[in-house]
């Protein structure tokens, strides 16, 4: 595995992370007994979605919607690496293995 072809996908990760992070304004810190979002005192609700198993055309927003329709406050999904590299050096982030699009899928838009 070619560490700086990999570390490349891990920046451009983190980069659009970032972007998508800071256009949501807003306060957030803890104290001992919840996080605490804009002054609320809240418990967060976390599911997971593995997008790599679910197709984005058909699944992927009905998904999020029924998520949030029946309670999470928070989505988390798993990398499979194993899909986006199948082998060293070659890299799939198409179809269904697109990250970066499962990310910005919004079904409130």
């Amino acid at each position: 595995m070619e560490t700086s072809s990999v570390s490349k996908w891990v920046f451009l990760f983190l980069l659009l992370l970032q972007m998508g992070v800071q256009k949501i304004q807003c306060t957030v810190t803890y104290d001992n007994k919840a996080i605490v979002i804009n002054g609320q005192r809240r418990i967060l609700i976390s599911g997971s979605i593995h997008y790599s198993r679910s197709t984005p055309e058909v699944m992927w927003e009905d998904l999020i919607m029924k998520a949030k329709e029946g309670g999470l406050d928070v989505i988390e999904t798993y990398v499979f690496w194993n899909v986006h590299e199948p082998s060293p050096g070659n890299y799939n982030f198409e179809g269904r293995y697109d990250l970066v699009r499962f990310l910005k899928t919004n079904p409130c838009e």
